[in-house]
């Protein structure tokens, strides 16, 4: 399973609003050269972005879809890739001082990527999480203009739901 995690110069909301852009995911996911075709309202259980990825000269259609979104700390992904089979991406988000520490926890489900799954891959998948934490980080960093100044108002759904005097769903 691969898990690997950045501290965001951004505020957890500002990074929130990049993963629930769903025209800004090419930005971001390494490998993907165009986002098109979203249904459901992103990023809402169920919902679906189709995008393109391009390896050399061949080009794949896929498909993700949220399973889980706890807004704003928690999305859950599920990426189809045709016959590599299908991945659970999951992004959390916490408060870290004026900043963001952002966690990647990303393992296949189904498929061949699942039955070929090992050492070997797992080194591939960290070193392209490794960059999609970057590129999704200077996303980030850019639209906060350095800054991070809505983090008061961000508070992970436990602590809204404590303070509120309710249960956590």
């Amino acid at each position: 399973m691969a898990v690997r995690h950045r501290l965001v110069k951004a505020s957890p909301q500002t990074v929130w609003d990049v993963l629930a852009d769903g025209d800004r995911y090419a930005e971001w996911v390494v490998g993907t050269s165009s986002t098109h075709e979203m249904t459901g309202e992103w990023p809402h259980v169920d919902a679906k972005i189709a995008y393109e990825i391009r390896v050399g000269p061949v080009t794949l259609s896929n498909e993700t879809i949220v399973r889980r979104c706890r807004e704003p700390d928690v999305l859950e992904l599920e990426a189809r890739a045709g016959a590599l089979g299908t991945a659970r991406i999951a992004f959390e988000l916490r408060p870290w001082g004026r900043h963001c520490l952002l966690i990647l926890d990303e393992h296949p489900l189904q498929g061949v990527g699942g039955l070929l799954h090992n050492a070997g891959v797992e080194v591939v998948t960290q070193i392209r999480h490794r960059a999609m934490l970057r590129r999704l980080a200077k996303v980030c960093e850019a639209d906060a203009g350095g800054g991070a100044s809505d983090v008061a108002r961000w508070r992970p759904a436990a602590a809204r739901s404590h303070a509120e005097g309710g249960a956590d769903a």
